[in-house]
């Protein structure tokens, strides 16, 4: 009987490394598959705190009271108070034409005499010209008042209330002043800033 040669041997096994190599690859494959089931990430909740953060950050930025531009339309009082402006709060702004929450015009205002007396109109009163809710900017105060609820909760401070700082022009009516506060009350702004200017203080 011919006893087989190396020559054969290698003819007759040739398969066995790719064998080994193509087990060794499945194996991997299958490993690789399997960790991205398991280690899959989960980013909502990331994206949660994110996003609080980036309202915190936007609020902060964005409603620094320091320097308030002077024009025909808005002009503050003067104060002698020697107090800091309030740094926290939602900004409402009263000029002669308009009212703002934030940057958003909410509603425009008609002539000073009229004003004066029914303050902003009856259309635009939640029941009638005595009525002192203007539902307009009752509208904008819920949604500026869901943003504070959520900013005060992620800054650990009590979320019951929000503060508010008025803007208002030295000619704003009475009667507008105090619509504008019952509206503010009515939806949980428990606190308010008066911003003015400093003054000189007459010496005595």
């Amino acid at each position: 009987m011919t006893q087989p040669t190396s020559a054969d041997r290698s003819n007759r096994y040739p398969a066995a490394p790719i064998a080994r190599f193509k087990s060794e690859l499945r194996k991997a494959v299958r490993k690789n598959a399997q960790g991205v089931e398991v280690n899959f990430l989960n980013i909502t909740a990331m994206l949660d705190i994110m996003t609080i953060i980036l309202v915190f950050l936007l609020k902060t930025l964005g409603e620094s009271t320091a320097s308030v531009p002077q024009s025909e339309d808005l002009r503050l009082p003067k104060s002698i108070i020697p107090t800091q402006p309030a740094e926290e709060g939602v900004l409402v702004t009263i000029s002669k034409s308009q009212i703002l929450v934030g940057d958003q015009m909410v509603l425009r205002l008609p002539s000073r005499e009229s004003l004066v007396q029914t303050g902003v109109g009856a259309d635009e009163k939640r029941s009638g010209p005595n009525d002192l809710y203007i539902v307009k900017l009752g509208n904008a105060l819920q949604a500026a008042r869901n943003l504070d609820r959520q900013v005060r909760i992620a800054k650990e401070k009590d979320p019951s209330f929000s503060e508010a700082i008025i803007i208002a022009d030295q000619t704003t009516p009475y009667r507008l002043l105090i619509e504008v506060l019952f509206t503010l009350g009515q939806n949980e702004f428990g606190r308010y800033h008066l911003m003015v200017m400093q003054g000189k203080q007459i010496p005595s």
